[in-house]
């Protein structure tokens, strides 16, 4: 009889355990911090939508907030339910999600409902669904599988170009909207898949020098010639926070009363008293400028408890991407971290006069069920990627030669 024999004899193997419910639930898998900052981002902004906003509707001051919180639940349902899913899966579809998202954004030309002279949504039962939000996930999982799948097709150049045409042909359809801050966010987003995929510097330098040239033309010669690209309030959101004060009664209006209501909140905040925001001299505060709201009602200790949930939420984002099993999975993290991250210091640098007035929502704050539901999406990915980063990482230690009999069994 053998030694190993023997010795199974001598040590019967243990029972069976039925996993938990949260083994069964996947949620030791699951990122805690990621899923944290992102839940108490949206508790926060329905907080500060309920004390901001209950004068705005006459007769219903849960406006605004009865309908954040039910975006944000259903939201955190499918995040659940995304990351559950293995992300790997959306690779194979990549033809059919760039499909989808290119003829949702077309649609709404002919379906979109028209408001503020331009048509960005479709106009539901319940709320307006703006497809361009979802499509700044659709475009990272689609360009992702794209860069994988043309990793060794063509030249570096070649390639380049390829990549750049399939990021910027959406945000084109996306502009034409027109919705320049939604475009930016679809090219930050091409240009950080690219980046995570290993395009090289010197393409980046002669993309930078193309956009140093494109925006000269855009914003100086072509309005000198008599041929504007962007419509009037475009250009003017795009240079007033270059002066905000030459016009303070127009284009550096939001601006000026945002930085004024950041600044009156000092340290701690003037709660009810808050006179900025509350008197509407703040326009689009519970969308574009919540910041300023935040800013003026708690002071530096609120702007810094959010700002501090939102460097958690991508930092988390960022370290998934040195987690993921897969360079599929590495180039989706980089790509949902940057669209975060770009959406994040773009809407808090216009609040604070150093980036220009684009339109852009601070993700998961701002009012808005597209915005919303599509970031809680775009974190379900992510918690997909590390959860399948974890299921790997089980199953090579399990198996281990290294590890013994008894630690694989635990193990499963």
């Amino acid at each position: 009889m053998s030694y190993a024999t023997r010795t199974r004899r001598a040590r019967p193997e243990p029972f069976a355990v039925r996993p938990g419910i949260a083994e069964r639930l996947s949620l030791p898998y699951m990122d805690g911090a990621l899923a944290f900052s992102a839940a108490a981002i949206a508790g926060l902004s329905i907080f500060v939508l309920s004390q901001a906003t209950r004068h705005d509707v006459p007769g219903d001051p849960g406006y605004y907030t009865d309908r954040q919180t039910i975006y944000a639940v259903l939201g955190i349902v499918g995040m659940y339910l995304l990351a559950r899913v293995d992300y790997s899966r959306f690779r194979e579809l990549r033809v059919g999600i760039y499909t989808f998202l290119c003829l949702t954004i077309s649609l709404v030309f002919v379906f979109g409902f028209a408001a503020r002279g331009s048509r960005r949504s479709f106009e539901l039962p319940f709320f307006s669904f703006q497809p361009s939000e979802l499509g700044k996930l659709l475009l990272v999982l689609a360009l992702a599988g794209f860069v994988i799948d043309g990793a060794r097709r063509g030249s570096e150049r070649q390639r380049t170009v390829r990549y750049l045409c399939l990021g910027l042909a959406p945000a084109a359809l996306v502009f034409l909207q027109p919705d320049l801050g939604t475009a930016l966010v679809f090219g930050a987003i091409t240009l950080a898949v690219m980046y995570v995929g290993g395009v090289p510097w010197t393409h980046f330098a002669t993309i930078g020098a193309a956009l140093v040239a494109v925006t000269a033309v855009v914003l100086v010669a072509a309005p000198a010639v008599g041929v504007p690209i962007l419509k009037g309030y475009q250009q003017q959101r795009l240079t007033s926070f270059l002066n905000p004060s030459a016009d303070p009664s127009d284009a550096g209006y939001q601006q000026n009363q945002a930085k004024t209501a950041i600044g009156a909140g000092k340290t701690t905040g003037r709660g009810d008293r808050a006179t900025q925001t509350r008197l509407d001299f703040v326009p689009e505060r519970h969308t574009d400028f919540i910041f300023a709201v935040i800013g003026e009602r708690y002071g530096f200790v609120g702007a810094a408890l959010v700002l501090s949930l939102y460097a958690l939420l991508i930092w988390r984002a960022l370290r998934i991407v040195t987690l993921s099993k897969n360079s599929y999975g590495m180039l989706v993290a980089g790509g949902i971290a940057a669209m975060l991250l770009f959406q994040v210091f773009i809407n808090v640098g216009m609040n604070l006069g150093i980036m220009p007035i684009t339109g852009i929502p601070l993700p998961l704050m701002s009012y808005g069920g597209s915005s919303v539901l599509a970031t809680f999406l775009a974190v379900g990915v992510l918690q997909s990627v590390h959860m399948q980063a974890r299921l790997s990482q089980k199953g090579r230690l399990a198996w281990s030669p290294r590890t013994r009999t008894g630690d694989a069994y635990l193990l499963n």
